[in-house]
């Protein structure tokens, strides 16, 4: 038998809010996160346009001089683990830890992100160009690398269990909220701070985007109705930012201390497509066998699916390409299912999508509420986008089980799935 694995702790950093109580009625609603490029002069680039995080403040979460020592996904990253670890009814200082019969050496760290601090290299290489290598900012390397966010989490939560980073692009969220998972079941740990984290809108990973044609650009100058997935006038994704972090715990363990227990992280699968270095494999094999997989760690048939937390990012190779992934993974089952990219509100942020999307599906799973896929006018119906995409408006269909996936470059394809507790 394996260990059930609770959720006991949600927080989140996001174009439409700060705290899952913002987050999750904006979704609701339809809203959209995107707007005009803020954090830098974006004139010079054919996408002036991002889903930015708004309004944060690091001080709320975290002492302002040591916020200075981090990069901004390690600021996101911290913010949204502490408002976690407190809505699972933990305390800073590790007193409510110990009376819960857990221990700090047996609590992991398993992030996911995509880059890194890439304003501070974009900064520090401006410097090196400018000044030469003695002008560069000392802490350059410490506040860019992948894996500072982790030990920053660490650090401020006092967590002294194996701290882990995952880098597969897209899928990195959902990677590391996975490798939690197993952690947990093999019993190495009882305790996960798990998710992803990224910010990445700087000219240099637009710019980079740009010329891959990825990123949208119709929509300039009118930015909330350019993420537009499954719809035939999509044109390319919408970059984000933010973070995600679920506190997962042995079940035992939290019943025991009678933590409220959102739902269970019951399945992952992962697979690499070893087709293309930016594309997606247009049968969906692979992506369709990580969905699969997902199921059967979880004990779940396709039936008792409900609702799935499309990857949908407005590309015109993803939508068509995940859609053939559903129905082949779930068959005739796909007539009641219910799916939605709410990337259509939050834009793409990449190593930290997957566990923001983790954590819609397990708010689904407690409310009985489903987000919609805004912007969706016109079904791209001859590329095969004919599914239920809970278009424009939310639904509220209670469901037993969710399943969310994430396809990054690469070919790395991850999926998760959640039950009712």
């Amino acid at each position: 038998m394996k260990r059930k694995i609770a959720v006991t702790g949600l927080g989140v950093i996001s174009p439409v809010g700060n705290s899952i109580d913002s987050f999750w009625p904006a979704l609701l609603r339809g809203e959209s996160g995107a707007g005009p490029v803020t954090h830098f002069d974006a004139s010079q680039l054919e996408s002036r346009i991002a889903a930015e995080v708004k309004g944060f403040d690091p001080g709320l979460w975290m002492d302002r001089k040591e916020s200075r020592k981090m990069a901004l996904f390690s600021q996101y990253a911290v913010a949204a683990a502490v408002q976690a670890w407190r809505d699972a009814g933990f305390d800073d200082a590790g007193e409510k830890l110990a009376s819960a019969g857990h221990d700090r050496e047996k609590t992991a760290i398993c992030l996911g992100n995509g880059i890194g601090g890439l304003e501070i290299f974009q900064e520090s290489y401006s410097k090196l160009l400018e000044s030469g290598p003695d002008r560069m900012p000392p802490m350059t390397v410490p506040l860019m690398i992948a894996n500072e966010a982790a030990a920053n989490v660490a650090m401020r939560l006092g967590v002294q269990g194996p701290a882990f980073t995952q880098v597969t692009a897209c899928s990195s969220g959902t990677d590391a909220i996975g490798q939690a998972i197993d952690l947990l079941r093999s019993g190495r740990v009882d305790l996960a701070i798990a998710g992803g984290t990224e910010a990445a809108i700087t000219v240099f990973a637009m710019g980079g985007f740009c010329r891959l044609k990825a990123l949208t650009t119709r929509c300039n100058d009118d930015p909330q109705k350019a993420s537009r997935p499954f719809d035939k006038d999509r044109d390319g994704f919408l970059i984000g930012e933010g973070a995600g972090i679920l506190i997962l715990e042995d079940y035992d363990k939290a019943v025991a201390r009678g933590a409220r227990i959102y739902a269970l992280a019951a399945g992952y699968g992962a697979t690499c497509d070893a087709y293309h270095l930016t594309a997606p494999s247009p049968e969906g094999i692979q992506g369709a066998r990580a969905l699969a997989l997902a199921l059967a760690d979880a004990g779940l048939s396709p039936s008792e699916v409900g609702y799935y937390n499309a990857h949908g990012t407005s590309t015109q190779l993803n939508d068509p390409t995940e859609t053939l992934m559903i129905k082949k993974t779930f068959g005739d089952a796909v007539k009641k299912l219910k799916i939605s990219s709410t990337k259509s509100m939050l834009g793409h942020s990449l190593g930290a999508t997957g566990a923001i999307e983790a954590i819609v599906c397990v708010k689904a799973i407690e409310t009985g509420d489903l987000p919609p896929t805004i912007n969706l006018s016109n079904p791209d119906l001859e590329a095969g986008c004919d599914l239920d995409y809970i278009p424009n408006k939310m639904i509220h269909h209670p469901i037993g089980a969710a399943l969310s996936a994430s396809l990054g470059f690469g070919g790395h394809n991850g999926a998760l799935a959640f039950r009712r507790a």
